[in-house]
C-alpha cells in the first residue's frame, strides 16, 4: 500500500484548487500541502478562460460599487442566487485581482495606467479585468509558478476514484497514479475540492477532456448533497461544428449577432442589452432563430448557427485585444474576423449547481451537516453564488475568492487539529476494496461486455436531448430513463487494455462511473423543477414560479437512488422582479 500524509490536500489544480493551495502554505507555512491532479503541469481547464474577472476596481472612476455587482449577480441568476454570497463575491473580488497583478498577470491598461475593464453581459458596468482573450493562461501561469515556489507537493496525473469520509469527517482520498497504475491512499486533516466542470457528459462542450464530472458521482456516493445540479449554462457562441470557445470578450468589443437575413436579431430578445444580455438569454435567442428557420446550416455538420460579426471592428483593436479569437477562428475554420462571419452555435459551457456549500465553502450532506474538514471551491462547489446563470467574468472571480477563503480555513482547521490521521485498519479495508473494485472488477474483466464509447455517447444523447437549452417533460422522461439504464450497464463495460501504465481507457471508465450518477441528478432536477428560470427552460412550464420554484434542488444518495429536497434561497437585500433586459 501507498501510504501519503498531507495536513491539507487539494484535489484539482485549476485556478480554484491552485489559489486553495498557496492560501493554504502562505497562511501557515509549517503545514504539508498536497495538490493531487488529473492533469499534469498547469492544464487544467481554467487556462483556456478567455473574457476576464469580474471585479469593481475603481468605483470613483466608472460609477460602479460591489452592491451594484452583487446585485447584477443576483439579477443574473434569475434571483436564485444566495444574496450573501453574491456580496462576499463582489467585495473579496478586487483583492484577487491586485493579487494576480502581484503574481505578474498582465492586465491589459487603460491610457492613464490604470487596470482595463471590459462590460460583459448583464453587468451595469465595466468591470471585467482582462489580459487581452488569454486571461486564463496567464492567470494559470502566474499561479502555477507561485505554487511551485512554495512547499506544496504536486501528485500530477493522479486520478480520484474515491473519498475517504469516517463517520461524518474528512480523513483522505485514494487516487489511481496514472503514471504507475497504482492506487495511492492520501490521508489528510483537511481537504479542498475544486475539480471544476463536466461539459463532457454533454455531446457540444466548450470545455477541455478532463472535465467529466465524476468528482460530483464520487461525493454523492460517500454522503455528500449535490445543490442546483439542473441549471446547465450554454454558452451562446461556440465555434461551428468543433465547439471552441468564442469568448464572450468578442462581444464586449462590439461584435454583432446576425442570422441569415443578415439581422442584429438580438433586437427581438434584449433590445436594451442586444448581444450583451446574459448568456442564457442570447443562447435562447439563437436555438430560437434556428427553429425559425433563420440560421445558416454547417454544410458538414449539418449544424444550425448564426454568424458573430466583427466586420467593423478596427483590426488593430482586433490583434491587441483579441489575438487568441483570430488565431483559433482562421485555424479551425479557415475564416479571417476582419473580413469572414464567424459561424457560433451554443455549447454547453459551466455549471451552475455542484457540492452542496455553505457560505464559507465548507462542504455539506443532504440535512446541511458540515463534512468536518472538507471545503470545496470553484465549479465543482456550489456556493450559491450564480443562482440558475452565471455572468460571464464572475466564475474567475469566484475561483479566486473561494479558492484562498477554503483554503486558509483548511490550513487553520489542520493546524489546530493535533493527531496526524493514522494509518489504521479502517484505511486499509477501504485501500483494499477500492483496489478490488478497479483492478479485479473493472480492468481485469472477462471477454465480452460492451464498449465503453457506446456507454458514453448513450449519456451523453441523453443529457443534449433531456437536458439542453429547451426542455420538455417528455424528453426529460426519456432522457432519465435512458441514462438509468444504461447507469446499469457501466460495470459491464469491457476494459480492452488490461495494462496498468497510462491505461487511458480504464481512466475514462472511472470518470464514466462517477459522471453517469451525476447526470441522473442533472435530469431528475430538471424534471421536478416545473418553471422557467435562469438557464433552465421548460417549454411546458414557460414562467417562473416564484410561488413554488425560489428554492434551491438538495440531491443526495438514498440506498441505491437518489433522493432531492429542496431549501430556500437566502435572500437579504433585493426581492426578486421581473429579469429584463
Amino acid at each position: 500500500m501507498d501510504f501519503i500524509y498531507c495536513d491539507v490536500v487539494v484535489v484539482g489544480s485549476g485556478l480554484a484548487g491552485l489559489r486553495a493551495a498557496i492560501a493554504a502554505a502562505e497562511s501557515k507555512p509549517d503545514l504539508e500541502v498536497c495538490v493531487v491532479t488529473k492533469v499534469s503541469g498547469p492544464r487544467s481547464h481554467s487556462i483556456a478562460a478567455e473574457g476576464g474577472m469580474a471585479g469593481v476596481l475603481y468605483p470613483e472612476k466608472t460609477g460602479d460599487s460591489a452592491e451594484l455587482h452583487a446585485y447584477d449577480t443576483v439579477k443574473g441568476g434569475d434571483f436564485l442566487v444566495d444574496q450573501d454570497a453574491a456580496l462576499m463575491l463582489a467585495q473579496e473580488a478586487p483583492k484577487e485581482i491586485f493579487y494576480l497583478e502581484k503574481l505578474g498577470v498582465p492586465w491589459n491598461r487603460d491610457a492613464d495606467g490604470r487596470i482595463a475593464l471590459r462590460l460583459f453581459g448583464g453587468m451595469s458596468k465595466p468591470r471585467t479585468a482582462f489580459a487581452r482573450d488569454k486571461t486564463g493562461f496567464f492567470v494559470m501561469s502566474a499561479l502555477y509558478r507561485a505554487a511551485r515556489s512554495l512547499p506544496i507537493k504536486f501528485y500530477e496525473e493522479h486520478l480520484v476514484t474515491k473519498l475517504f469520509i469516517k463517520r461524518g469527517q474528512f480523513a483522505g482520498l485514494i487516487a489511481l497514479d496514472l503514471r504507475r497504475g497504482e492506487l495511492r491512499l492520501f490521508r489528510a486533516k483537511a481537504g479542498v475540492i475544486a475539480t471544476g466542470g463536466g461539459g463532457r457528459m454533454f455531446k457540444l462542450t466548450t470545455m477541455g477532456f478532463a472535465n467529466t464530472g465524476e468528482m460530483w458521482g464520487i461525493a454523492l456516493r460517500e454522503g455528500i448533497a449535490l445543490k442546483d445540479m439542473e441549471f446547465v449554462q450554454w454558452h451562446p457562441t461556440a465555434l461551428v461544428p468543433s465547439g471552441i470557445l468564442i469568448s464572450e470578450a468578442a462581444r464586449a468589443e462590439g461584435a454583432y449577432l446576425v442570422n441569415k437575413l443578415g439581422e442584429r436579431f438580438m433586437a427581438r430578445y434584449a433590445p436594451q442589452r442586444m448581444e450583451l444580455a446574459p448568456r442564457d438569454v442570447v443562447a435562447r435567442a439563437i436555438a430560437t432563430e434556428c427553429m425559425a428557420g433563420r440560421g445558416f446550416i454547417h454544410e458538414e455538420s449539418k449544424m444550425c448557427y448564426v454568424g458573430l460579426d466583427l466586420r467593423h471592428i478596427d483590426p488593430q483593436r482586433m490583434k491587441e485585444r483579441l489575438p487568441l479569437l483570430m488565431e483559433v477562428v482562421r485555424t479551425y475554420a479557415g475564416l479571417d474576423p476582419t473580413k469572414d462571419l464567424i459561424p457560433v452555435a451554443p455549447a454547453v459551457h459551466y455549471f451552475m449547481g455542484g457540492i452542496h456549500t455553505d457560505l464559507h465553502g465548507r462542504v455539506l450532506d443532504a440535512n446541511g451537516r458540515w463534512i468536518i474538514g472538507l471545503w470545496a471551491a470553484g465549479e465543482a462547489a456550489s456556493v450559491s453564488v450564480h443562482g440558475a446563470n452565471r455572468l460571464g467574468s464572475n466564475s474567475l472571480a469566484e475561483c479566486a475568492v473561494w479558492g484562498r477563503l477554503t483554503g486558509i480555513q483548511a490550513a487553520e482547521f489542520a493546524s489546530s487539529t493535533q493527531q496526524p490521521p493514522a494509518l489504521d485498519l479502517e484505511a486499509k479495508t477501504v485501500y483494499g476494496a477500492e483496489e478490488r473494485r478497479i483492478f479485479d472488477k473493472l480492468l481485469h474483466r472477462e471477454s465480452g461486455g460492451i464498449s465503453l464509447g457506446q456507454v458514453k455517447s448513450a449519456i451523453q444523447e441523453a443529457l443534449h436531448s433531456g437536458a439542453g437549452i429547451f426542455r420538455h417533460k417528455s424528453t426529460i422522461e426519456e432522457a432519465l430513463t435512458k441514462v438509468t439504464r444504461t447507469a446499469a450497464k457501466v460495470m459491464q463495460v469491457n476494459v480492452h487494455d488490461v495494462g496498468r501504465t497510462y491505461n487511458m481507457e480504464l481512466k475514462e471508465l472511472l470518470e464514466l462511473d462517477g459522471a453517469v450518477l451525476a447526470a441522473q441528478v442533472i435530469l431528475m432536477g430538471a424534471y421536478f423543477r416545473q418553471e422557467s428560470r435562469g438557464s433552465h427552460y421548460r417549454l411546458d412550464h414557460p414562467s417562473r414560479d416564484d410561488s413554488r420554484w425560489l428554492v434551491h434542488t438538495i440531491a443526495y444518495r438514498y440506498g441505491d437512488g437518489v433522493v432531492l429536497k429542496w431549501e430556500p434561497v437566502r435572500i437579504l437585500k433585493w426581492p426578486p422582479e421581473v429579469r429584463s433586459y
